[in-house]
C-alpha cells in the first residue's frame, strides 16, 4: 500500500483529500487506488469502481473526483459518514477473478475503517459478498448474507424525487405526468428511474451504449421512443434530461444545445468542469445537483450498517423531495446556480457537526 507521499505527480497540488492510497497486488492482477476525502462527519462511505482506466493518472483523477462528491453526499443526505471512493483499474469483465477481489478486501481492512466500501459502476452485490470475506468494512452486501442488495432501486427513486422537486420548482406542481424526459444510459439506476417516469405518465426516450440494455427496457415498456445517442437525445424536444451514465455529461456544447428545462439525473460528477453551473443557469436551465439527487443508494447502503430496514432506507430517500427543494431556494435567495446552494449546506453541515468531534468522548 502506497500513501500519496509518494505519487504528488498524480494527486497535485490542489488537493484536500485527507488520504490516498495505491493499492498493488500483481499476483491476482489488482491495481487499485482509495481516495478519503473527509472524515469529519464520520467513516468514509462511498463504492468500489471498476474500470479500464487508460492510465493511473486518469484512476486517480476520477478515484478523488468520486471521493469529493461522495463527502458531499453524504453531508447533504444527513449520514454520520464522510466521503471516501476507490477504483480499481481493469476491465471487470475480463479482469474480475476471486482473487483480486479479496486481495482488494484486504487493503480496505488495512485501513482500519476509516473507509467503508460498496458498489459501484462495475461492482455488483456479489462482487462485495467476496470482498467482505477479507474485509469487516463492506456494504451493499446481498441479502442472503445479512445485506440490502441492489442499492439502484433506492438510488433511481432518489432521482425520481429530486425530479419532482425540480418539476415543483419550475412549473409549480411536482409531477413529471406528459412531460417528456430523456433518460441517457438505462443499466442499473436508469432502467429503474423508467419504470418510475412510466408509471407517473412521462412520455420517455432513452438511449444507451449498451444495445441490450435498451432491448430490456422496450421489452418492459414499448410505449418508450429511443434515439441512437446521448448528443441526439440532448438536441431532441425535451423537458428533462436526464443523464445516467458516467461523469462529465454536462459539457459546453451539450449545455449549448440542451432544449430541457431541468437537467435531473443519476450519474455522478456531471459537471465537466467549474462554470457549468452558471452556464446552465443562464441558459435558464434547473441543474438539480447529481449529488443530492443520487444519494439514495448510498442511504441504502448506509442503512445497511445498522441493519436493514427498507422502509425506514426508503423513507430516507424519499427526504430528497425536500433537500432539492431547500436548495433550489436557497439557490434563489442567494441569487447563486444550485450547485453552489448545495455545495453551501453541505460544507454548513460537515463544519456544524465536525466541531463536535473537538468534544472529547472517552472511547469514541
Amino acid at each position: 500500500m502506497t500513501d500519496v507521499s509518494v505519487l504528488p505527480s498524480l494527486i497535485g497540488k490542489d488537493a484536500t483529500h485527507e488520504q490516498v492510497v495505491f493499492c498493488n497486488d500483481p499476483h491476482s492482477g489488482l491495481r487499485a487506488v482509495i481516495a478519503i476525502h473527509s472524515t469529519a462527519l464520520g467513516p468514509a462511505l462511498g463504492g468500489t469502481r471498476f474500470h479500464p482506466y487508460a492510465t493511473e493518472e486518469e484512476a486517480v483523477a476520477d478515484a478523488l473526483a468520486l471521493a469529493r462528491g461522495m463527502t458531499y453526499k453524504n453531508a447533504l443526505a444527513g449520514l454520520d459518514h464522510g466521503g471516501g471512493k476507490a477504483v480499481i483499474i481493469g476491465d471487470p469483465s475480463r479482469d474480475k477473478t476471486e482473487a483480486l477481489l479479496r486481495a482488494y478486501g484486504r487493503f480496505v481492512q488495512s485501513l482500519g475503517g476509516r473507509y467503508i466500501t460498496a458498489c459501484d459502476v462495475g461492482t455488483y452485490v456479489e462482487d462485495m459478498d467476496v470482498v467482505a470475506r477479507e474485509c469487516d468494512h463492506v456494504t451493499g452486501r446481498s441479502p442472503a448474507h445479512g445485506g440490502a442488495g441492489d442499492s439502484s432501486i433506492l438510488t433511481a427513486y432518489g432521482v425520481h424525487q429530486g425530479m419532482r422537486a425540480a418539476a415543483r420548482h419550475a412549473w409549480g406542481a411536482p409531477s413529471l405526468a406528459g412531460r417528456r424526459v430523456g433518460v441517457a444510459g438505462v443499466g442499473k439506476v436508469g432502467h429503474h428511474l423508467v419504470d418510475h417516469l412510466v408509471e407517473e405518465g412521462a412520455r420517455v426516450v432513452v438511449c444507451d451504449v449498451n444495445d441490450a440494455a435498451v432491448r430490456r427496457v422496450v421489452e418492459r415498456h414499448p410505449e418508450v421512443e429511443v434515439v441512437p445517442d446521448a448528443p441526439t437525445l440532448v438536441r431532441a424536444d425535451l423537458d428533462v434530461y436526464a443523464p445516467c451514465a458516467l461523469g462529465g455529461a454536462l459539457d459546453d456544447p451539450t449545455v449549448e444545445a440542451l432544449t430541457a428545462r431541468i437537467v435531473c439525473g443519476a450519474a455522478n460528477n456531471q459537471l465537466a468542469h467549474p462554470g457549468v453551473e452558471q452556464a446552465l443557469a443562464d441558459r435558464g436551465v434547473l441543474y438539480a445537483p447529481d449529488y443530492v439527487v443520487n444519494s439514495g443508494g448510498v442511504i441504502q447502503v448506509a442503512d445497511e450498517i445498522e441493519g436493514f430496514v427498507f422502509e425506514r432506507a426508503r423513507a430516507r430517500a424519499a427526504r430528497i423531495h425536500d433537500t432539492a427543494l431547500r436548495i433550489f431556494e436557497l439557490a434563489d435567495a442567494e441569487g447563486v446556480p444550485p450547485a453552489v446552494a448545495a455545495d453551501r449546506m453541505a460544507e454548513r453541515r460537515m463544519a456544524e457537526i465536525g466541531r463536535l468531534r473537538g468534544i472529547h468522548l472517552r472511547g469514541r
